[in-house]
């Protein structure tokens, strides 16, 4: 005769309450304010220097004063929106004194991850960076601005992350809004949405080959030869 089984209650209880988990959870109505409103800010739908008034912002975006004031200290703090006398909120403006300090910095971080990745990166990561850069072509095809931004970013925190430059990318993420917005800058201008992915295509070629050099050196002309676009339209 079978001895009888019986049920572990403790872990009957903890089955129940990891059935309640929540995995996915849904944006909150402020998550999505702030990425409604960041993405116009970053796309150019507001000007620079342009007003964001309060109660026009609630209107636009169905949303309470209090959600909208919460979305504007956010942008503030990623450097898209500033706080000018007398007006109040308004959509922060970036000269090349500005623009030159972000590429130097991209320079600096991008260049040693692109190395680093070349050197550790496996197999999964290789085939994911070669289905983004598959995925950067279609967008630029379409001429997808807020498309290929989405896609470049995942594209090198990817890199960032199998390089083992967390920290870094922590960085770049903090500067991302003002790095997507010269990125819409630059892709504005002839043929960049083709050279762009090319010289990015240069760094994932090197990367499968195990080339950290040569990583490096066409994350360099990249960076480069944007940082001489912006240069062009801001100084």
């Amino acid at each position: 005769m079978k001895p009888k089984q019986f049920s572990d209650p403790v872990a009957d209880h903890a089955t129940e309450r990891s059935s309640l988990r929540i995995e996915n959870p849904p944006l909150t109505l402020r998550e999505m304010a702030l990425d409604r409103l960041r993405n116009a800010v970053i796309a150019g739908l507001f000007s620079p220097g342009q007003r964001l008034v309060e109660r026009v912002l609630c209107d636009q975006l169905g949303v309470s004063r209090s959600v909208i004031r919460e979305v504007l200290r956010h942008l503030e703090a990623e450097g898209l929106v500033g706080i000018a006398p007398k007006q109040g909120p308004i959509v922060a403006t970036i000269d090349w004194h500005q623009a030159r300090q972000i590429y130097d910095v991209r320079l600096a971080l991008e260049t040693t991850a692109v190395a680093d990745c070349a050197r550790s990166a496996d197999t999964a990561t290789k085939e994911k960076l070669c289905q983004l850069l598959d995925q950067l072509d279609e967008n630029s095809t379409r001429n997808d601005a807020l498309a290929i931004l989405t896609v470049t970013n995942s594209f090198y925190e990817t890199i960032f992350h199998a390089g083992g430059h967390e920290i870094a990318w922590d960085i770049v993420a903090r500067l991302n809004g003002r790095i997507s917005r010269l990125r819409v800058l630059t892709l504005s201008t002839t043929n960049r949405t083709i050279s762009g992915p090319a010289r990015m295509r240069l760094i994932l070629d090197a990367i499968l080959a195990v080339d950290p050099d040569k990583a490096r050196e066409a994350c360099r002309a990249h960076i480069t030869e944007a940082a001489r676009i912006a240069k062009s339209l801001l100084a």
